[in-house]
């Protein structure tokens, strides 16, 4: 493990503006920037060090204590951004500490919203349930049904009694999370539900081999689930009625990624390997039928998208070696004059990206911010903004193909933690919602649990 402080690259914002060492201010900065201060500094009162005269950021947790002792704020406690301030300067980067190894590539890890559960899926068709609070003793070990390549994604339903999961194949599985049974074997010691996606009833007519799904995520009233397809379409399935609601012609390529802008659930994202973020609002597919705006600017396949849970920004990680932040208010109508030429044959499965493709730009680039020095190759490696509660969304982190997860600072693009210690592809990783805590997967089918020493 190693750290750097150095910046990969600062951030360009749509103008030609940086953001650099003297935003602190957050003046001309997007109002993602201000939010996100406001969210993560301390309050004013807690900076001074006498009357008129304020302490440099970021404020030592001792003079915080002393401040906060002293009834500073007039509130007796710590602000919610107090906490952010204190807990995001104490980052998951130290150990880690081996959770479990298999004999299998580890495709997904992710937590559960309450952090009280670790989701692992693994490409032999293993996916295993860690209790957290219980020293990550196994709670369920899941062996999956008609895997076809990988588990390709897992997602818990808000309750957390439920677990589905999909594979290169259009039926995705759902099990029962809170059955007594451990060992939940597919159709042997446990039923996992069918679902079928591609709207067939009839086995005799079913391909089982039609498209398969890269991503799958709940509704958040676990009453819908959207799958993101090989086939360039998203999906929609209502739980409730156990048929498939909706499906959507989305983009010219595989769709590898969507998910839901906000807890309203109107809103979806999606990326394609035709170089495009969608935005989608349910409401008016029956009318419209199209999306409401596009988001260019990578130069290659979007592989993830994690919203910022505000309907408004969200971070996509693409195969042209960079994270992007965007704004959907900055949004086109359509993509007609966004398509590029093909300059390069070139198959991120088993090539190294082009060098002099490196620091292009699109010519047409909406984003508000880039983010480089990870690589995103072989696998659909994802991205993700740092926890709320205890960062205050300061960061964001990302797997990469050299092993390593990176860390970046939000506004400013440095690089604030590169961690090493898996031999193989760090294709997911995921920062516990209140402690820090960060869980990695690898094809080195280590599972890891990086903590503050």
């Amino acid at each position: 493990m190693s750290r750097s402080r150095r910046s990969i690259r600062h951030c360009v914002l749509d103008g030609g503006g940086v953001i650099g060492g003297s935003a602190a201010s957050g003046e001309g900065l997007p109002e993602i920037a201000v939010q996100t201060k406001l969210r993560s500094q301390p309050h004013k009162l807690l900076t001074r060090v006498f009357p008129g005269k304020s302490e440099k950021l970021p404020i030592s947790p001792v003079r915080m204590l002393a401040g906060r002792e002293a009834n500073h704020s007039a509130r007796t406690k710590f602000t919610s951004s107090d906490r952010c301030h204190l807990s995001s300067r104490y980052l998951p980067v130290n150990g880690p500490s081996v959770i479990d190894r298999m004999d299998s590539c580890a495709y997904v890890s992710q937590f559960s919203a309450d952090g009280t559960l670790f989701v692992a899926g693994f490409q032999d068709s293993d996916i295993k349930i860690y209790s957290v609070d219980n020293e990550w003793k196994v709670k369920k070990n899941i062996r999956a049904r008609s895997l076809r390549w990988t588990i390709t994604d897992t997602s818990l339903s808000p309750d957390q009694r439920f677990l589905v999961y999909s594979s290169m194949s259009p039926i995705v599985h759902i099990v029962n999370t809170g059955s007594s049974m451990t060992e939940s074997i597919a159709n042997v010691t446990e039923v996992h539900e069918g679902l079928d996606f591609s709207g067939h009833d009839d086995d005799e007519y079913h391909d089982d081999y039609a498209f398969g799904i890269f991503s799958v995520k709940f509704s958040t009233d676990g009453r819908e689930l959207v799958a993101a397809s090989s086939d360039d379409s998203i999906y929609v399935y209502d739980l409730i009625a156990n048929t498939l609601n909706v499906r959507i012609p989305a983009h010219r390529s595989d769709v590898n990624t969507v998910c839901f802008a906000d807890e309203a659930g109107h809103i979806l994202y999606s990326g394609s390997d035709d170089h495009l973020c969608k935005v989608w609002d349910r409401r008016c597919l029956g009318t419209r039928g199209k999306e409401c705006g596009v988001l260019t600017g990578h130069l290659e396949g979007i592989t993830f998208i994690d919203s910022h849970g505000d309907g408004k920004y969200l971070i996509s990680n693409g195969k042209d070696q960079a994270i992007k932040l965007w704004d959907i208010r900055k949004m086109s109508s359509n993509t007609r004059g966004f398509a590029l030429p093909r300059r390069v044959e070139w198959d991120y499965r088993w090539m190294e990206y082009p060098s002099h493709l490196r620091n292009q730009k699109h010519p047409n680039d909406q984003s508000l911010a880039t983010y480089r020095g990870h690589r995103v190759l072989r696998t659909l490696i994802r991205c993700y903004f740092s926890p709320s509660y205890s960062t205050g969304q300061k960061y964001i982190y990302t797997g990469s193909a050299d092993a390593h997860i990176y860390i970046y600072d939000l506004l400013t693009g440095d690089l604030v933690a590169k961690l090493k210690f898996h031999d193989q592809i760090v294709r997911d990783c995921s920062w516990h919602p209140f402690k820090p805590m960060l869980g990695s997967s690898s094809w080195d089918g280590v599972i890891a649990n990086w903590e503050v020493s």
